[in-house]
């Protein structure tokens, strides 16, 4: 005997399909790399320079409190449940940071 059921289920999913990239050029003193984002699903950082980044996951950052250290030409991804702000510094200034920010796409399938 078959299964039936009369009424129709949603399912909605969220997936990253847009990736928004920046550039933050070094400094010294605490430089935002991203700011607050709900929709933020994961982001990634990479130091383009040949000093340190001290990156924070938090509003300020500094080379004596941070979340990690990115060596010179490292790479960083953001724990993929992190949605608020996002800082960082340099122990020396000459390059960048590369970040891409992967945000939500909401997709429906109805079902």
């Amino acid at each position: 005997m078959p299964l039936y059921n009369p009424t129709s289920v949603t399912v909605a999913s969220s997936t990253s399909g847009v990736a928004i990239a920046s550039s933050v050029i070094a400094s010294f003193s605490s430089v935002s790399l991203l700011a607050v984002n709900p929709s933020r699903k994961g982001a990634t950082i990479f130091n383009n320079s040949t000093a340190n980044l001290y990156v924070e996951l938090g509003e300020i950052a500094n080379i004596q409190d941070f979340t990690v250290r990115v060596a010179s030409f490292g790479y960083y991804e953001i724990p993929f449940t992190y949605t608020g702000e996002i800082s960082g510094a340099w122990d020396a200034v000459n390059g960048a940071a590369l970040v891409r920010e992967f945000v939500e796409v909401l997709v429906v399938n109805n079902e």
